[in-house]
C-alpha cells in the first residue's frame, strides 16, 4: 500500500463518518495491515462548542439561507493560503462543487465543497477559528 492509497482511505473514513476502518491484504511476509481510527470527543454528549453555537444562530431571525455545516472538526480557513483572497465572499455566487473553504484536521487540508448553488449571504466564522463537526460555515440562498 502506498501513501496515496492510505490518504484515500483516510479521506474515505472522514467523509463517511465511520469511526474505524481496518484493511489487510496479501499473505505471509507480503501481508500488509492498516487500521484507521477517527478521533472522537466525549461520545456521551455533543461537544459544548456545538451546543453554544446553535442557540446563537437561532437568535438571528434576520438571517436567511441554509447554513452549510462543517463535515468534520478542525480549523476553518477561508483562503487557500495566508495572504491569498478567500474562496468565496458575501455576495458571491457558488455552483455545486465549488470550494467554499478549507478545514485543517489531523494535519490534513480538507476542501469543503458546496452541495448547492446560490449566493453567499453570510460567513458565520472567523478565519483560523477552531470548529466542531456540524458547525455552520456559510449561509447560501
Amino acid at each position: 500500500m502506498d501513501v496515496a492509497e492510505i490518504k484515500e482511505l483516510i479521506d474515505l473514513v472522514q467523509a463517511s463518518g465511520i469511526a474505524e476502518l481496518e484493511v489487510a491484504h496479501g499473505t505471509g511476509e507480503e501481508r500488509r495491515h492498516i487500521r484507521i481510527v477517527q478521533a472522537t470527543a466525549a461520545p456521551a454528549s455533543p461537544p459544548p462548542r456545538v451546543a453554544e453555537t446553535a442557540p446563537a444562530q437561532a437568535q438571528r431571525p434576520q438571517s436567511r439561507g441554509d447554513a452549510v455545516p462543517a463535515p468534520l472538526s478542525g480549523t476553518f480557513y477561508r483562503a487557500p493560503a495566508p495572504g491569498e483572497p478567500p474562496f468565496v465572499d458575501v455576495g458571491g455566487t457558488v455552483a455545486v462543487g465549488d470550494v467554499l473553504c478549507i478545514i485543517e484536521s489531523m494535519k490534513m487540508m480538507n476542501k469543503v465543497k458546496s452541495d448547492r448553488a446560490g449566493e453567499v449571504v453570510e460567513v458565520l466564522l472567523e478565519d483560523g477559528q477552531a470548529i466542531e463537526s456540524g458547525t455552520g460555515l456559510f449561509r447560501i440562498v
